[in-house]
C-alpha cells in the first residue's frame, strides 16, 4: 500500500498467535514490521537494526504473572537506546504493572487481546513520537555543531601587543560574572569577537548566545524581531514566534551597533532590561527573561548623552564594565600573526596549497594605516590568495590607499563622525555607488550602509 507510514516495528511475545496476528495486521499500515518470540535475542536486534516502535510482552515464563521479566527487558532496553519508543502488550489484569513500567520508561501500553483500531491509533501516534524526537535530536546536534563551527571561528582572537593583554585580562575577570559589559571599538576591532569570549568564560556558556545587529533593524520590526509576536499580531504574523530577548534567556544577549538606536527605541529596551520581562507583540502577558547582556557600538555614547541623542540611564544600565578594543594601528606587532591566521585560513578554504608571505609584504603589512582594522585586513588577505598565482604572497598584491601628508594616518584634528563620513564617501566612490560591495568592504550591512548615506547627506 502506497499510504503506509514509514515506520520499522519489532514485536517480542512469546505467544505465536499474537506475533502472527500483529504482522498481519500491522504490515497492512506500517513499512516494516519484525516478530521475535525469544526476548533474549533482544539486544541483537537493537544492535543490528533501527526500529522506531518496540512491543513488549511483560511476561515470558509460563504462569508468570508478576511481569518481572518485561521490567527486566524494558530497562535493558533503555540501556541501549534511551530513546526508544516502547510499547507494553499487558494482559487486562496487568494495567497497574503497566502504569508502574510507564513511569520506568515506557511510552504506552496495549491491551491483549487488543483491538485493531485502537492499537493502530497508538501505534500511529509512538512512530509519530519516535520520527519528533528524532527530528529534535538533530536539530540539537545541528545547533551544537553550528556552536563548536561558531566558537572555533572566533576562538582565534590573536594577539600579543600590551593593548590586547589588557583586554584578555578584563575578559578573564568579567567573564565569570554576569555584569553587564559595553565593548567600545571601531569598526573592525572584533567586538562580536570579544563578546563570545565573555560568553564562553560564563557560567552560560552551554546556552545560547544571540547577536542582534541593531543596525540593520528597522523602527517597525524592533519590538517584533526583540521581544517576538504573536499570530496576527500584525499582516505578516503567519506563526507565533519568540523575540531574541527570549531565544537567549538563560544565555547571552549581543546587543551590537546599540549607539545606532533612536530615544524611543532606547526606551522600550530599557523597559525590558529594567523589569526582565518581555511582551510579545499582540499579547499582554509578560514573560520573564534571563539573560547576561553584551553591548557594543562604535559611537561616542558619552559624548551623545549631553546632545540628547543617547539615555543617560540606559547608559549606566549596559555599562556595568567596559571593555576598550585597540585599532590595528595601535597594536602593530599583532599584524604578522595576524596575517599568518588569514593566510592559512584562505589558503585552506580556495585550496592554494602553503601559501607564505615574504619580509617586504610584512613590511607593506606593519607601516599601512588599517581604518578597517582586522576586518579590512581580513578582506585584504582572502582577495590576495584569490588573485595570487604565486606560492608567497607579494607587496604588489596588496593595493592600499596610503594617507597622504595633509591627511595623516591618525587624524586627531578630525571627530569619529567625520572620519566616518569620509570613509564611506570613499568606500562608495570607490565602487562606484554599488551599495553591496560598499557594505562588504566597509564590513557592515546594506542596511547600516543606507543609514549612514542617509545620515551624512551622501
Amino acid at each position: 500500500m502506497n499510504n503506509k507510514l514509514d515506520c520499522r516495528i519489532l514485536i517480542v511475545d512469546d505467544e505465536e498467535d499474537i506475533l502472527t496476528a500483529g504482522r498481519i495486521f500491522l504490515k497492512q499500515h506500517f513499512t516494516f514490521v519484525r516478530t521475535e518470540p525469544n526476548p533474549n535475542k533482544i539486544p541483537y536486534h537493537l544492535q543490528n537494526d533501527n526500529y522506531d516502535v518496540i512491543m513488549l510482552d511483560m511476561n515470558y515464563t509460563a504462569g508468570a504473572t508478576n511481569s518481572k521479566e518485561g521490567f527486566t527487558w524494558l530497562s535493558r532496553i533503555l540501556e541501549i537506546d534511551p530513546a526508544a519508543v516502547v510499547i507494553l502488550i499487558t494482559a487486562y489484569g496487568d494495567v497497574e504493572l503497566a502504569v508502574r513500567a510507564l513511569k520506568e520508561g515506557a511510552t504506552d501500553f496495549v491491551l491483549k487481546p487488543w483491538q485493531n483500531e485502537k492499537l493502530l491509533a497508538t501505534l500511529t501516534a509512538a512512530c509519530r513520537l519516535r520520527k519528533s524526537t528524532q527530528e529534535v535530536k538533530t536539530l540539537v546536534d545541528k545547533q551544537r555543531h553550528l556552536n563548536q563551527a561558531l566558537n572555533a571561528h572566533y576562538s582565534d582572537f590573536i594577539g600579543v601587543s600590551a593593548p590586547m593583554q589588557k583586554v584578555y585580562q578584563t575578559i578573564e575577570k568579567v567573564g565569570s560574572t554576569d555584569a553587564n559589559v559595553l565593548i567600545l571599538g571601531e569598526n573592525g576591532t572584533g567586538k562580536e569577537l570579544a563578546a563570545r569570549a565573555l560568553h564562553r568564560k560564563s557560567r552560560r556558556a552551554d546556552e545560547a548566545f544571540v547577536s542582534v545587529d541593531l543596525g540593520a533593524v528597522s523602527e517597525t520590526l524592533f519590538e517584533s524581531e526583540l521581544f517576538g509576536h504573536a499570530k496576527g499580531a500584525f499582516t505578516d504574523a503567519k506563526d507565533d514566534r519568540a523575540g531574541r530577548f527570549e531565544v537567549a534567556s538563560g544565555g547571552t544577549l549581543f546587543l551590537d551597533e546599540i549607539g545606532n538606536l533612536s530615544l524611543a527605541l532606547q526606551s522600550k529596551l530599557l523597559t525590558a532590561l529594567q523589569s526582565r520581562q518581555i511582551t510579545r507583540l499582540g499579547t499582554n502577558k509578560p514573560k520573564n527573561i534571563d539573560i547576561r547582556l553584551v553591548c557594543a557600538t562604535n559611537m561616542p555614547l558619552y559624548e551623545m548623552v549631553p546632545q540628547g541623542r543617547f539615555r543617560q540611564d540606559l547608559l549606566y544600565r549596559i555599562n556595568t564594565v567596559e571593555l576598550h578594543l585597540p585599532p590595528l594601528r595601535e597594536r602593530k606587532e599583532d599584524i604578522p600573526l595576524l596575517a599568518e591566521h588569514f593566510l592559512n585560513l584562505y589558503s585552506r578554504k580556495y585550496q592554494k596549497g602553503n601559501l607564505g608571505l615574504d619580509k617586504a609584504t610584512l613590511k607593506k603589512l606593519a607601516e599601512y594605516h588599517w581604518p578597517g582594522n582586522i576586518r579590512e585586513l581580513d578582506h585584504a588577505i582572502e582577495r590576495a590568495v584569490i588573485l595570487s598565482d604565486q606560492s608567497t604572497l607579494l607587496p604588489a598584491d596588496f593595493n592600499f590607499m596610503q594617507p597622504t601628508p595633509a591627511q595623516p594616518a591618525l587624524m586627531e584634528d578630525y571627530t569619529l563622525e567625520m572620519l566616518e563620513r569620509m570613509m564611506v564617501q570613499k568606500i562608495l566612490s570607490k565602487h562606484a555607488g554599488n551599495i553591496t560591495h560598499a557594505a562588504r568592504e566597509l564590513g557592515i550591512t546594506r542596511t547600516a550602509l543606507y543609514r549612514r548615506i542617509e545620515k551624512y547627506g551622501l
